[in-house]
C-alpha cells in the first residue's frame, strides 16, 4: 500500500506559519527560567546544546530511527512469536491469553503499520486477520482491554485503509467485518440490571462475568451518582450502579473515564456540550483537591485521594497520570495550536490557566524520566512534600512557580524499589506528542528524543531482535523482564514517530486518538443525538 497521504488531514482554514529555528528557541526560553540555586536549567542545557550545533536536528532522521526500533520489535515477534498474543523478546518465545489466540499484538499494531507506510508488514497482518482470527472462542476476556485494544485498532484500521492513495473511501471491509463480529460479543457485557458492563465478557457466550472489583448509559449512571465536583470514586458496583468506595485517583482504573470526557467531546466535532460541561467540572475539581507541590522544587503533581474528598492527600503519581497534560492542553485548544486557539472566541484567563498547569504537568512527566538512572521513567513515582501541601483542598492556585533544577528535583523524587519497573508505556510521550502540536515548543520534541534514546540504550536487546520492559530504571545496566506490551508497538513507538514527523499529519482538529492511541475521525453527530440529561448541572 502506499504511504498515507498526509495533505488529506490538513484542516485549510488552520494552516500553521512557518517559524525559524530561533524564534522558536526564543518561544521556548521564554516560558521557562534558570534555578535561582545557580544550577543551569535544563531548557537552558538544550538550548547551549543546539547553538553548538551547525544545524538544527534533523527531525527526518530521528523519526526513521523510531521506524526501525518498530521493525526490529514487529520483525522479531513476527519470526519467534507469529500470531500469539504475547511476546517474551529475550526467551523468543510467545504465549497465548486464549487457545487459539486473539490476535492482541497484530491488531493493536494495525494501524502503526499503516501510518509507517510498513506495506509488506501490514500485507502479511491484513492476511491473518482474514485468515486465521476469530473471536468465536470459549474465552473470557476483559471487556475494557478488548474494547480500547482489539475493537479500536480494527476500527482505526479500517479508518486509515480509507485515506491512503488509491484506497476504497469506505475502507478495508476485512477490518470492519472483524470490528462488527466483536462488537456484537461484547455487547453482552452492558446487559447488567445498572448498565454499567461487567469487568469480563465471553466471546462465545457473549455473557457478562461479574467481578468483585469492577455506550452513554454508563456515563450516565456515574453521573447520576451525583459525584462530589465531578471526581470519579475508581470502584462502581456493575448490579447496583454506585460507587463501593470514595478512593479518588487519575491513575490506574481512573484514568480514561477523565481522557474520554473531553475526547468524546472532540471525537462529536464539539457537539455533545454534556462532556465538555462533565470535563470542565473535572478538571476544576482536580486543580482543587488534587494538584499539590513537591517539597524542594515546587513541581506540580496529580495526588491522590485514597479516603476521597476531605481526606488527605497521598504523594503517590502512577505514569498512566501522564495522559493529563495532553489532555488538559486539547481541551483548552480544541486541537488548535495555542497561537490560533487565542484568536478564536471564547479564549480567556481560563484556558491561559490551563495550558500553564499543562506545561507544568508535562514538566513533572518528564522529570520522571530525567532523575533515573536510566533516564526512563518507573511505574509509580512518590514525591516528598511539606504535611501543608497533603491537606485537604490545597488548591492550584496558591501554587508558586517550580524550580529548573535537576539536583532540587532527585531530591523531590522518591521511586520504591517495588515501583521501579519500567513497561514502555506511552502516557508521557502522548502528552510530548499533543503538547508540541499545541505550542510548537521543540523543547518537547527534545524531551522525546531523550526518552527515546533511553529506550534505545537499555531496552533494545544486543542481537538487534526485539526490545523488552524492564525491572528497575535505577540500576545500570537494568534487570529485565523479558516481555514486550503491545502497547509498546500501538502507542509509545506509533507517538515517538508522529512527536517527529510534519505537524500536518493526522491534525489534532481532525482524528482523536483513543486510550490505546488508535485513530478515529471527529465526525458530524447528524440525526445521533446525546442519549441522556445531567441529573446535576454544572453551570460553566
Amino acid at each position: 500500500m502506499a504511504q498515507l497521504n498526509k495533505t488529506s488531514y490538513r484542516k485549510r482554514k488552520y494552516r500553521g506559519r512557518s517559524k525559524t529555528t530561533l524564534s522558536l528557541l526564543r518561544s521556548s526560553l521564554s516560558t521557562w527560567k534558570a534555578s535561582t540555586t545557580g544550577v543551569i536549567s535544563l531548557t537552558v542545557g538544550i538550548f547551549l546544546w543546539l547553538r553548538a550545533s551547525r544545524e538544527p536536528p534533523n527531525w527526518s532522521c530521528r523519526r526513521e530511527k523510531v521506524k526501525d526500533a518498530f521493525i526490529s520489535s514487529w520483525d522479531a515477534y513476527s519470526k519467534y512469536a507469529w500470531g500469539q498474543d504475547q511476546f517474551h523478546p529475550i526467551s523468543k518465545t510467545g504465549s497465548q491469553m486464549s487457545p487459539n489466540g486473539l490476535g492482541w499484538i497484530i491488531v493493536d499494531s494495525l494501524d502503526t503499520l499503516m501510518i509507517m507506510n510498513l506495506t509488506s508488514r501490514l500485507s502479511n497482518a491484513r492476511s491473518w486477520v482474514l485468515n486465521t482470527l476469530s473471536y468465536d472462542q470459549d474465552q473470557d476476556v476483559n471487556t475494557f482491554e478488548t474494547t480500547i485494544r482489539m475493537l479500536g485498532g480494527l476500527l482505526s484500521a479500517h479508518y486509515l485503509s480509507s485515506q491512503l492513495p488509491g484506497s476504497s473511501s469506505r475502507g478495508d471491509y476485512i477490518y470492519l467485518s472483524k470490528a462488527v463480529d466483536l462488537a456484537d460479543r461484547l455487547l453482552g457485557a452492558y446487559n447488567s440490571n445498572s448498565g454499567i458492563p461487567y469487568a469480563s465478557i465471553n466471546l462465545r457466550t457473549r455473557a457478562g462475568i461479574a467481578s468483585h472489583s469492577d455506550a452513554e448509559k454508563v456515563i450516565k449512571i456515574f453521573d447520576d451518582n451525583g459525584m462530589e465536583d465531578g471526581l470519579l470514586p475508581i470502584y462502581v458496583h456493575p448490579a447496583t450502579g454506585t460507587f463501593t468506595s470514595r478512593e479518588i485517583r487519575l491513575g490506574s482504573r481512573g484514568d480514561s473515564y477523565y481522557e474520554y470526557l473531553i475526547k468524546q467531546y472532540l471525537q462529536t466535532s464539539e457537539q455533545e456540550s454534556i462532556y465538555f460541561n462533565m470535563w470542565s467540572q473535572a478538571l476544576e475539581a482536580i486543580q482543587k483537591h488534587l494538584i499539590t507541590t513537591t517539597k524542594y522544587s515546587k513541581l506540580k503533581f496529580v495526588a491522590e485521594l485514597p479516603d476521597g474528598i476531605g481526606g488527605p492527600l497521598s504523594p503517590k503519581m502512577d505514569h498512566l497520570v501522564c495522559f493529563l497534560p495532553g489532555s488538559i492542553a486539547l481541551g483548552a485548544t480544541g486541537g488548535l495550536t495555542e497561537h490560533e486557539a487565542r484568536r478564536a472566541p471564547g479564549w480567556g484567563v481560563e484556558q491561559e490557566r490551563q495550558m500553564q498547569l499543562a506545561r507544568e504537568l508535562m514538566k513533572t512527566c518528564w522529570g520522571m524520566y530525567a532523575v533515573t538512572e536510566t533516564g526512563l521513567a518507573p511505574e509509580i513515582t512518590w514525591f516528598r512534600a511539606h504535611n501543608a501541601a497533603l491537606r485537604p483542598i490545597t488548591g492550584a492556585s496558591t501554587l508558586r512557580p517550580s524550580i529548573d533544577s535537576k539536583a532540587a528535583w532527585q531530591e523531590d523524587y522518591i521511586i520504591k524499589p517495588l515501583d521501579a519497573h519500567n513497561l514502555q508505556r506511552p502516557e508521557t510521550v502522548e502528552s510530548l506528542f499533543i503538547m508540541w502540536r499545541i505550542t510548537n515548543n521543540p523543547l518537547y520534541r527534545e524531551w522525546g528524543w531523550e526518552i527515546f534514546q533511553a529506550f534505545e540504550k537499555y531496552t533494545a536487546l544486543n542481537d538487534g531482535e526485539g526490545h523488552t520492559s524492564l525491572n528497575n530504571v535505577n540500576m545500570t545496566p537494568p534487570p529485565r523482564r523479558d516481555n514486550m506490551e503491545s502497547f509498546w508497538l500501538a502507542e509509545t513507538l506509533k507517538y515517538l514517530y508522529l512527536l517527529f514527523s510534519p505537524t500536518d499529519i493526522l491534525p489534532l482538529t481532525e482524528v482523536v486518538f483513543n486510550t490505546e492511541a488508535h485513530v478515529f475521525p471527529q465526525i458530524e453527530l447528524g440525526k445521533f443525538q446525546t442519549g441522556w440529561e445531567r441529573m446535576y448541572v454544572f453551570e460553566l
